[in-house]
């Protein structure tokens, strides 16, 4: 495949997938462009690890998966191709093609906020996740401070917002029959400036 640069190239989805599977670096595709992803600091990964060592635990004895960081997400419907922070599925996974490295049917998607991203996962990129007919929760949780909102889907296909903050508090995840204390995903992590 010759060398592409990201400005330069209209893009389609067979030439993305060509172009990610090769670079080591993270990008999104939609509607014929693609652009970096931008990576994640100290508290942005002890949270996902901790979010997602939670919600693994509750789940051991049951047939859902937890994906974290790396697998990436098509959202079919639309063509958006991204990667998420950490996703759940409920029933069998389904996987694009051979290759097994991208999603099609998360129950719940969980991003972890940070200051360049947080305008973008609440607006644009949770429209793009709301095409996803196997999605029923969706989470942002805040790395600054101990705050999580979730989106639940409700049978009319509007999302209902609940926010929980505080280390006491907790949060129920009904797509998956879990729980999560914020105590717990936010161990060890230093909140400042």
């Amino acid at each position: 495949m010759p060398i592409l640069t990201l400005a330069s190239h209209i893009w389609n989805q067979k030439d993305y997938l060509a172009f990610e599977r090769a670079n080591e670096e993270r990008h999104e595709y939609f509607n014929g462009e693609v652009r970096k992803m931008n990576r994640g600091n100290a508290n942005h990964t002890l949270i996902v690890g901790s979010a997602a060592a939670s919600i693994y635990s509750q789940l051991r004895s049951r047939p859902h998966k937890v994906y974290m960081l790396n697998l990436r997400l098509k959202v079919q419907s639309i063509g958006f191709y991204t990667y998420f922070d950490i996703g759940v599925t409920s029933d069998d996974v389904q996987l694009e093609d051979e290759h097994k490295d991208t999603l099609l049917n998360p129950t719940l998607l969980i991003e972890i906020l940070s200051p360049s991203t947080e305008n973008y996962d609440r607006g644009e990129k949770f429209r793009r996740y709301s095409n996803l007919d196997s999605l029923q929760e969706y989470l942002l949780i805040a790395q600054d401070t101990p705050r999580i909102e979730r989106y639940l889907r409700q049978a009319n296909n509007e999302w209902l917002l609940t926010e929980v903050a505080g280390l006491d508090a907790t949060l129920e995840l009904p797509s998956i029959q879990c729980t999560l204390a914020l105590v717990d995903v936010y161990e060890k992590v230093t909140f400042g400036e």
